[in-house]
Parts: C-alpha cells; sequence; structure tokens
C-alpha cells in the first residue's frame, strides 16, 4: 500500500473516532465542563507522551511568539466543548454536531469584516442553502417550535459553532508553529481555563467519580483526543488542503449515522433534507472552485 493512501486511511479513522465522540459523552454521568476538562488534560499529557517517544522537541520560541494566539484558542476550544457536550444533553447528536458544522458559514459570514475577503456569490449560496438546511433539521416548518429542551440543545449547539468560528479564525494568525506543538498548548490551556470554571460551578468532591467513569473519561480523552489529533496531525501534513477538507466530513455523517442508527434518535426526511443541505453547503464553501 503505497504511503499516500495510508495517511489518507489515518485521516479518515482520525474522523470516525470524532464522530463516535457524542455517544459516549451522553453516557458519561458528570457536567460537561468536568468532561471538557478532563479530555483537554489528558489529550495534552498524551500528546506530550507522543513528543517524547518521537524524541521531538517542543519550540518554546514558537509558542511564545504566538502566545496571545494560543491563549484565545485554547479558551475557545474549551468553551467549545462544554456547549457541545451540553447539546447532547438536550437534543439529539445528529442535530447537535449539524448545528456544530455550521461553523465554516459563520467564517464566511464574518471574514469580509474581520479578514478582509471578498464575499463571493458562491459562498453567499453557500449560506443560504446551509441556513435552509438548519430551519429544516430544527423542525420549526413540520412541528412549529420545538420543545424547549430541544430549542436549548440548538442553542449549545449554535453556540459552539460560533467558538468553533472563532478558532478557526484565530489559527489563521498563528503562524510558524508545529500542529504538535499548537495543539498541545491548546489543550493544555483549554484545560486550565475549564479548572476554576468546575471548581466554582461544581461540587467536584459530590461527583460520582467510580471506576467506570474515569475509564470513560479516560477513554474520551486519550482516543478522541489524543490518538484523534495524533492521526489527524500526522496525516494532513502529507495530503493536499482540500483532500484534508473533504475527508473532514466524514465525522459529521458518522456522528448523524449513529444517532439514527445506535442512539435510535429520529430524524425524518426532512431532518435528513436538512442535513445533506448544511454538509453539502459546508463542504462545498470550504473548497477551491
Amino acid at each position: 500500500m503505497d504511503k499516500l493512501r495510508i495517511e489518507k486511511i489515518k485521516l479518515i479513522t482520525s474522523m470516525c473516532i470524532f464522530g463516535t465522540i457524542g455517544i459516549f459523552v451522553r453516557y458519561i454521568p458528570l457536567p460537561s465542563s468536568v468532561i471538557a476538562f478532563a479530555r483537554g488534560l489528558v489529550g495534552m499529557l498524551f500528546l506530550l507522551a507522543v513528543v517524547f517517544i518521537k524524541k521531538t522537541e517542543i519550540s518554546v520560541e514558537d509558542i511564545k511568539r504566538n502566545l496571545l494566539w494560543l491563549i484565545l484558542s485554547g479558551t475557545c476550544l474549551g468553551m467549545n466543548w462544554i456547549l457541545l457536550f451540553e447539546s447532547y444533553r438536550f437534543t439529539s447528536v445528529a442535530t447537535s454536531t449539524l448545528c456544530y458544522y455550521l461553523a465554516p458559514i459563520i467564517v464566511i459570514l464574518v471574514s469580509p469584516l474581520i479578514l478582509k475577503e471578498k464575499l463571493t456569490i458562491r459562498k453567499g449560496i453557500c449560506t443560504v442553502v446551509a441556513l435552509s438546511g438548519m430551519v429544516l433539521v430544527s423542525g420549526v416548518l413540520q412541528t412549529g417550535m420545538p420543545e424547549i429542551n430541544e430549542i436549548k440543545g440548538i442553542l449549545f449547539g449554535l453556540g459552539a459553532a460560533v467558538l468553533y468560528a472563532c478558532i478557526m479564525l484565530i489559527n489563521k494568525k498563528i503562524q510558524d508553529i508545529s500542529a504538535y506543538d499548537k495543539t498541545i498548548v491548546q489543550l493544555g490551556i483549554s484545560a486550565a481555563v475549564i479548572l476554576p470554571y468546575c471548581l466554582l460551578t461544581e461540587d467536584v468532591a459530590a461527583l460520582p467519580f467510580s471506576g467506570k467513569v474515569l475509564f470513560m473519561l479516560l477513554f474520551v480523552g486519550i482516543l478522541h483526543t489524543g490518538v484523534t489529533y495524533f492521526l489527524y496531525f500526522g496525516s494532513m501534513g502529507h495530503l493536499k488542503g482540500q483532500t484534508v477538507a473533504i475527508i473532514s466530513y466524514v465525522d459529521p455523517v458518522v456522528a448523524v449515522l449513529i444517532s439514527v442508527f445506535v442512539l435510535r434518535e429520529g430524524m425524518d426526511i426532512w431532518g435528513i433534507i436538512g442535513a445533506v443541505l448544511i454538509l453539502g453547503a459546508a463542504l462545498v464553501s470550504e473548497l477551491k472552485s
């Protein structure tokens, strides 16, 4: 098997793993902030171990030069996880994921103001199509206003999308630093930001930290953060940006399939059409002409 195919398999594997995180978070009986903290901490420690084993040096100079943007992106990353995990608790994994993948559309809308990029006709059409898909997924046209919990889940998912869009924009400012250095610092900062929030808002001593719960936290931190980032960054350096953009949409597709067929969270024909519109528009918006 040639090296390029191996790298594609690694990237697809990482996306498939990313797509399954909802099913694990759904069954961890802990607050979203605690799960997010554990994910950041364990993921950072895992990647530090990988760097140590590979005998790769961490560039302190590169980190110092980008420190402000790393702090901002790490903070957004931690809060993004909290909102996404909260969304899982109030609505289906499919709806949460589809709300989350509106992030590229949000970037399109704010890019003319922040990055001074021109809003092309193609990207304008993609925006309208994606927002139309979101209306279908929400169920407003079929059944009227959704229940309060469903609305909460959608709002949390959209909040996570806004923060993910912020991360995408901030990462454009981070220059000349290795992907591993950047991710290790971002994960560490996300954990450092979330920790005081957990201590202030949760009675940590009263939380049910059983052996099973601790195992699931380690599992999510190692597999869904450490291993996936290792595979993701290890492969993307060998693949074209457009290839990475296309394969990245394996993640939401897997999440939607798991929501429908594993968690048995129903999705009618209009929801399916909405999902296709959102993912298709977001994907097309990221590709070159």
